[in-house]
């Protein structure tokens, strides 16, 4: 397993290498990690609900086993790697605070951007096929240059099936935030659609004073 630390990498081939204090703390971890009990971890960036960077959680073993530990958000909260992040401290927080000023000017730059898909669709609004994270992602990326990739995406209730404007939320790790909107519409439609029906207003007012100017005069 590979552990990432604030841009650096510690290298971790097997649980027997991770740094304990004694004995009895590698059985215990190890008793967590197989039983799906819970167990200590120290925080590598700061995860909402869960603390800060430094600071130690309890939280499920599957979750740090899956997540946390692979994404290099945490490890485990050991006496050893506790005394060895207080070490290091100040180095870390620098290149955290570093990732953070990133994440946040990945954020600026999508903050709330409207993306349009003309898509196939029956009559009663559902889609022939759906819209997922990737193609979010990739239409994203090609309209404003940034870098989001689909694991950044949410979409809690999946993959958008049905006519209509969603509202996206993306997470750009280091607890930085974006949202953006999504607006699926019909093959032909999208020239008429925004999210306050401004255009289609446009459009309509634009119908009637060519209408008047064609009529003829009494």
């Amino acid at each position: 397993m590979r552990f990432a630390i604030a841009g650096s990498i510690l290298e971790v081939v097997s649980l027997e290498q991770c740094k304990f204090g004694d004995s009895t703390e590698f059985g215990t971890l190890i008793k967590d990690l197989g039983l799906g009990g819970k167990m200590n971890i120290i925080l590598l960036e700061k995860i909402n609900n869960l603390g800060d960077i430094g600071e130690t959680a309890d939280v499920k073993a599957g979750f740090a086993r899956n997540f946390l530990f692979p994404k290099g958000k945490a490890l485990p909260a050991t006496k050893r790697n506790l005394e060895d992040f207080e070490g290091r401290k100040a180095e870390l927080l620098a290149a955290h605070d570093k990732n953070v000023a990133t994440a946040q000017q990945r954020a600026a730059l999508v903050e709330g951007k409207e993306l349009v898909f003309e898509v196939n669709a029956s009559d009663d609004g559902r889609l022939f096929g759906s819209i997922g994270t990737r193609d979010i992602a990739d239409t994203l990326n090609a309209q404003v240059k940034s870098d989001v990739t689909k694991a950044e995406v949410s979409l809690p209730n999946g993959a958008i099936r049905e006519l209509g404007t969603y509202a996206i939320g993306l997470d750009l790790g280091f607890d930085v935030l974006a949202k953006i909107s999504v607006v699926a519409v019909a093959l032909g439609a999208a020239a008429g659609v925004t999210a306050d029906g401004s255009v289609i207003e446009e459009i309509e007012n634009a119908e009637v004073a060519d209408a008047e100017v064609d009529a003829p005069e009494e």
